[in-house]
């Protein structure tokens, strides 16, 4: 829902600290191809802050998009690609939606105006779903599927590189693990300390990272049960909250 919630008053929705405020989750790959190419750009979800993140991070161009699965906070801001999408699909044509078959059923029914083969909205965004494979190549990055469990229902991470992103997760599969070896930088969710049927909790999510072995996890998907400095100060130094704007180095 984000942070703070509409008509909480509790501690976290009312604290001063700047990382107490928590916009949905989404991630931002940038890396140069080449001395010749533009800054390539990959977006593993388009929420209803996407607009906002974008601006922040001053976003002029992107390459694909990444869906973890078809909930709202994940999807809803996928109209805002169109600004970019219109250059994009001068230079490369229509920018690639990456999802699964269930996703891709709830983008088709929510943006119907624009995905629909009948559709004809003058300025419906340059976008065509892309089926995700377990390898999806970006530019010279292999996107990774990583399967995992968002309560009942089967759901996508990604692995680009020595980085993994899997968000909404209550259970991740054995062969998922044997895919997230050698990692540099983990981010997983980590709804609250109470047990959720669709979430890890903290320590569901900590006991994952130390299986993993990343040399830094960072948990996200956080709910305002969390407060920034309270639960860090209880956590490892190298498994820590991550916080909206937070930019982190990996090797592609």
């Amino acid at each position: 829902m984000g942070v703070p919630s509409l008509g909480c008053a509790c501690k976290v929705c009312t604290s001063p600290h700047p990382h107490d405020r928590r916009m949905r989750p989404s991630v931002l790959v940038t890396w140069p191809e080449n001395a010749h190419s533009p800054q390539r750009a990959v977006v593993i979800d388009t929420g209803p802050d996407f607009r906002m993140q974008a601006l922040r991070s001053d976003l002029k161009r992107v390459d694909a998009v990444f869906y973890t699965h078809g909930h709202a906070d994940h999807v809803l801001g996928m109209d805002d690609l169109r600004p970019l999408s219109y250059a994009a699909s001068r230079e490369s044509g229509p920018i690639p939606l990456y999802a699964a078959p269930q996703t891709v059923a709830i983008l088709e029914k929510i943006f119907d105006y624009t995905l629909s083969p009948e559709a004809t909205y003058i300025n419906r965004a340059r976008v065509r779903l892309a089926p995700l494979a377990d390898r999806n190549p970006v530019h010279g990055v292999d996107f990774v599927r990583i399967p995992v469990e968002h309560g009942k229902e089967a759901i996508d991470g990604f692995r680009f590189g020595s980085a993994a992103y899997m968000t909404d997760v209550s259970a991740i599969p054995d062969a998922s693990f044997r895919l997230l070896e050698d990692l540099e930088v983990l981010v997983l969710s980590a709804l609250r300390h109470a047990p959720h049927p669709s979430h890890a909790t903290v320590e569901q999510a900590l006991q994952w990272a130390q299986r993993i072995g990343a040399r830094q996890t960072w948990f996200t998907h956080i709910a305002h049960d969390l407060g920034h400095e309270e639960t860090n100060a209880r956590l490892p130094a190298n498994a820590q909250l991550a916080y909206d704007g937070l930019s982190v180095p990996v090797t592609l």
